[in-house]
């Protein structure tokens, strides 16, 4: 698509249009091991350790000033390329090594960026703002990762340096969606084949990868467990792994840090963002987003950090509660059922990064700036229910948020002069399921959810007294008996509105 530079300041013409000079590759968190991006790699074949990819020419960044970062940014909003329309308007901080023929765009990234209601901040006890991700094409966050790891393939089926790809992911919901629809664009060069846990996941999420054609296989027990068979697969065969594991999906969600930058006006002073923990990738790239912004200049100072985890899943929270960081130890715990399915994770594979960059994050802050807290099953599902009855479509793990932000400030963590950004991590749709058990008072013990009368909300059948007044499809009313219908109705109606 022909673009007419003449129409821009001089100054961002040279950087408007991005060209692949970026020199990627892959390093170990553990030995430090450098790979290149050519190989399908997930871990280290020496030490068996996560990577993160990184750019050799990385220090080019730098050489353009942060404020010339912020038009070149703002100004690309104006372009009509699609490549650069979803999270590659970051071109050089994601993928500079792509060119833009190899990049995927469905319509990902850019999600809107809604103020609480005022009844909602006077609730809660501060200004905040929901990111709501569920705007994404497959309904979650997923999706910033997926046009990621999926414009990585299609780069290297475009270089043939692969061929006959097969896809394959675990996933509590969300990701099986985001890699099915993203696959199924590219097909028939790429099949996706995804592992869900059995009696798990809504039946709305297990409706998205069923339509968009993928092999979808049911497995006995929990997320980690179907994690644990795709790791196997991955190690075994000549598949492409799409969960978090793999470093292009950290690189496409690191977007998701530089549009709040980008919305609020690059301004980070008092800024919290807040997000649930599952896998530990989304947190992980969160930080390292904004740490890449930091070092270029595009933003002075780093917003505050809030991870947040359910009682029923919490193996971050417990990590960090030991305040000695020589005394840290990992250990994985056994889930319980939870509402914020999506964080429903107890050995999350993106840990070793979120120790090495909480860490980073810290330093470079010269403060504590990252924060883990841990919330009920009961609050998060009051705190989304209390979020949609005020004008948002947040689902469980927004729910999670916003009980996360709740107790962050009742703990002195954050205060009443900041302004919080929540993630939303996917649409209530896909979830509607939890808010309809607890409606009917039909949660399962294990939960440990108790549904409050004040947030159950339930359809009320108005009928006449009259059986022979009840129009139908087969019985259509005389018009007189339909005028006597619709006024009695009415009546009923008025009078429970206190009309």
């Amino acid at each position: 698509m022909k673009t007419n530079l003449d129409l821009f300041p001089e100054e961002i013409r040279p950087y408007l249009i991005p060209k692949p000079e970026g020199e990627l590759f892959y390093r170990c968190l553990g030995c430090s091991a450098e790979f290149s991006i050519e190989k399908l790699l997930y871990v280290c074949p020496h030490c068996n350790q996560v990577l993160l990819l990184h750019d050799r020419n990385a220090h080019n960044l730098t050489k353009i000033p942060g404020t010339l970062w912020q038009k070149i940014f703002d100004y690309r909003k104006i372009l009509k390329i699609p490549a650069l329309k979803g999270i590659y308007r970051y071109h050089e901080f994601i993928g500079s090594c792509l060119p833009l023929s190899s990049i995927l765009y469905l319509g990902e990234g850019h999600t809107p960026v809604i103020e609480a209601s005022i009844h909602l901040q006077e609730k809660v006890g501060l200004k905040f703002f929901y990111k709501n991700d569920g705007q994404n094409p497959s309904a979650s966050f997923k999706d910033r990762g997926m046009a990621s790891a999926l414009s990585s393939i299609k780069y290297l089926i475009d270089q043939n340096l692969v061929s006959d790809v097969i896809a394959v992911c675990a996933s509590t919901g969300d990701t099986s969606a985001a890699a099915a629809l993203y696959a199924s664009y590219l097909g028939p060069l790429i099949k996706s084949a995804v592992l869900l846990p059995h009696g798990k996941v809504t039946s709305q999420q297990l409706s998205q990868p069923l339509g968009s054609g993928a092999k979808v296989f049911e497995i006995p027990g929990v997320f980690d467990d179907c994690m644990k068979i795709v790791e196997h697969l991955s190690s075994q065969y000549p598949v492409v792994l799409l969960n978090s594991k793999n470093p292009w999906r950290i690189l496409g969600q690191e977007s998701y840090s530089y549009e709040i930058a980008q919305d609020f006006d690059w301004d980070m002073t008092d800024k919290v963002v807040i997000v649930p923990i599952g896998n530990a990738g989304n947190i992980s790239a969160v930080m390292n987003g904004f740490l890449k912004f930091h070092k270029a200049g595009i933003i002075e100072s780093l917003p505050k950090i809030i991870g947040v985890q359910s009682q029923h899943a919490d193996p971050v929270y417990q990590y960090y509660l030991e305040p000695d960081k020589t005394k840290r130890k990992f250990i994985p715990v056994d889930t319980r059922p939870s509402v914020a399915q999506a964080a429903m994770i107890g050995n999350p594979v993106s840990m070793p990064r979120v120790i090495e960059i909480t860490d980073k994050y810290d330093k470079t802050s010269k403060h504590q700036n990252v924060f883990f807290v841990q919330v009920t099953e009961q609050s998060i599902m009051d705190w989304q229910l209390t979020a949609n009855k005020n004008g948002h479509i947040t689902c469980t793990q927004g729910g999670e948020c916003l009980a996360g932000l709740v107790k962050a400030l009742d703990q002195g963590i954050v205060s009443q002069n900041e302004t919080a950004i929540l993630d939303a991590t996917a649409h209530a749709i896909k979830f509607s399921d939890f808010q309809d058990l607890y409606f009917k008072k039909r949660i399962p013990d294990a939960y440990h959810i108790q549904p409050d009368p004040k947030y159950i909300n339930q359809p009320q059948l108005v009928s006449s007294d009259d059986p022979n007044l009840v129009p139908s499809q087969e019985n259509r009313l005389s018009k007189k008996d339909f005028q006597d219908f619709v006024q009695e109705i009415s009546g009923k109606i008025a009078k429970n509105l206190h009309l």
